[in-house]
């Protein structure tokens, strides 16, 4: 066979062998997911403009809940967010739609997580990426701010990289036995989930 007519046929199994991978990503979705998949979308353009990073908000619910609105975790949290009650009550004084305080309304969890997201995202360093800054706020929203800001300081440097603030984990008031669930909660949403949903709006 000439090499020049092997390249259609290289081209097209090329072209089979991405389709077969989007579709295998695809099939990762859960079913329950996609009853939620436009109110999701909905929620997330109203909070963050149309270029709202909806396969993060994806990933990220599918991490917290499995996409169970029911969902309650052996600590209390609540919801397809996984909110606590503690959070629940604060939160409700950032957005006047989430005065109601109802965890376990899917419309209520989606405008929490990513009004709750974006809060967090706004206090991450503005010279990071938006990568670096949505690995920020997701490292805040399972583990807190404060202990992110605390292991920020406790490099000693004026402007730590992300890197630099995630070697610091334990080195502060956050006991180190937590470290690996903290550093691994943003690496699972943004590295191994969020390409399962990319289909549904832009990631990062």
């Amino acid at each position: 066979m000439r090499w020049h007519s092997r390249v259609p046929a290289l081209a097209w199994l090329a072209v089979v062998a991405i389709a077969i991978a989007v579709s295998c990503a695809y099939a990762q979705v859960p079913q329950a997911a996609l009853q939620h998949r436009a109110l999701l979308v909905r929620t997330a353009h109203a909070s963050w403009g149309m270029d709202a990073p909806v396969a993060v908000f994806a990933a990220q619910v599918h991490q917290e809940s499995a996409w169970r609105a029911d969902a309650v975790s052996h600590v209390g949290a609540q919801g397809l967010a996984q909110f606590m009650p503690a959070t629940t009550k604060w939160i409700a004084g950032l957005h006047p739609d989430l005065a109601s305080q109802q965890p376990f309304n899917p419309a209520w969890s989606f405008r929490a997580l990513v009004t709750y997201d974006r809060w967090l995202y706004d206090r991450a360093p503005v010279r990071y990426s938006p990568h670096d800054r949505m690995w920020v706020a997701l490292r805040s929203y399972n583990g807190g701010l404060g202990h992110w800001q605390q292991e920020a300081a406790s490099t000693g440097l004026a402007q730590p990289s992300r890197a630099q603030v995630d070697a610091a984990c334990g080195k502060a008031r956050r006991a180190a036995v937590h470290c690996k669930e903290n550093l691994g909660y943003p690496h699972r949403i943004l590295v191994v989930i969020q390409p399962r949903y990319l289909q549904w709006g832009p990631g990062l």
